[in-house]
Parts: structure tokens; sequence; C-alpha cells
């Protein structure tokens, strides 16, 4: 595992966020906790991009999504699918970028600040294991270019990094589920 993040804000865009993707599968390992994973992809994030106000992940248990490993202010801790752009993102299992969250019907006002965010689904096996949520207390912070490299973040988590989950004593094994997962010794 990597120690540190090497990020040189001066770079463009897509510079920081290529440099951002490489590092990020150095860093993530499957031999790793999940939890231990999805915080440390958080903090790169919110260490790289000044126009994040929060990130975090919403783990669905297949039936709601619950709050997992975030940056920022606290947050909301259960979501219904087709509730706010989480839940919704969720649903649809696809990306979601809001320009502007007073705009968008049912936003699930969690933070006030926030004025735009971006939802991005994380799928194991195509199934939904949760979304990944970045916020901005800035209109407009978010756009095709963060949606691409989003998207490869959270694909390579899926593919790569992200495990099933499993109850031990009965061998059950499901995609995404928080609670089975709490069970597990880790």
């Amino acid at each position: 595992m990597a120690d540190t993040l090497e990020i040189d804000k001066a770079l463009p865009v897509e510079e920081l966020y290529t440099s951002l993707v490489k590092q990020i599968k150095s860093l993530l390992s499957k031999e790793d906790n999940p939890i231990s994973n999805l915080s440390n992809l958080t903090a790169a994030l919110k260490q790289t991009f000044e126009k994040i106000s929060w990130v975090g992940f919403y783990l669905f248990d297949g039936k709601r999504l619950y709050l997992g490993p975030f940056q920022g202010k606290i947050a909301c801790t259960v979501i219904d699918l087709g509730k706010g752009v989480c839940g919704y993102a969720a649903s649809r299992q696809e990306t979601v970028i809001v320009p502007d969250v007073n705009k968008f019907p049912g936003h699930i006002f969690c933070d006030a600040d926030s004025k735009s965010e971006i939802v991005v689904p994380v799928i194991k096996d195509g199934a939904l294991y949760g979304v990944l949520d970045l916020d901005s207390a800035s209109y407009n912070s978010f756009n095709d270019t963060d949606k691409k490299h989003l998207e490869e973040i959270c694909r390579f988590l899926g593919e790569e990094i992200v495990v099933e989950t499993g109850d031990v004593e009965t061998g059950d094994v499901k995609t995404g589920d928080v609670e089975t997962w709490r069970r597990m010794p880790h």
C-alpha cells in the first residue's frame, strides 16, 4: 500500500485524475479490509480536489443505502432507493450529475451548504454494491470529466477491490450486504 498521495494541484483536471487513478490502483488492495479501502479512497478524492466539500459511500444492503466511509460533515445515515440523488442513481445504476441540487426533485439536504453533486454507482458482478457520492459547496462543480474518471474508479472497485461479503456460518454470499459484512470477522 502506498503511504502518501502525490498530488500536483497545478495540473489540468484531466491530468490530475490520470495521476490520481494510477495512485488509487496501487493504494487499494483486495487483501485489505473493504472499509479501509473505501476510507482511503474518500480521503484521496477529498485531498485531491478542493471543490469537494463531502465525499463518501452509501452501501446497499439489498433494500436501502447505508452510510459508509466518508470525508466531510456528518451525513444522512439511511437513504431509500429512488430517494434523493443517491437513491435515484442507485435505483437506475447510472451516474447522475446535478449542477444545482436545489433543482433536483426530492433532493435530500444532508448538508445545507451543498450546491452540486455527482453520484456514481459501484457494481459488483452485475449487482449494486453501493454508490460514491461527491458534493460541492459551489454550483456546476462536476462534469463529464469527473464522470469519466469516477466511473473508472468505481469500475475498478467493483471488478478488482470490493470483495463479496458472506455469512461465515452459512456460506451465504451477498454483494453489498452491510449487515452480513458487519458480522464477519475482520
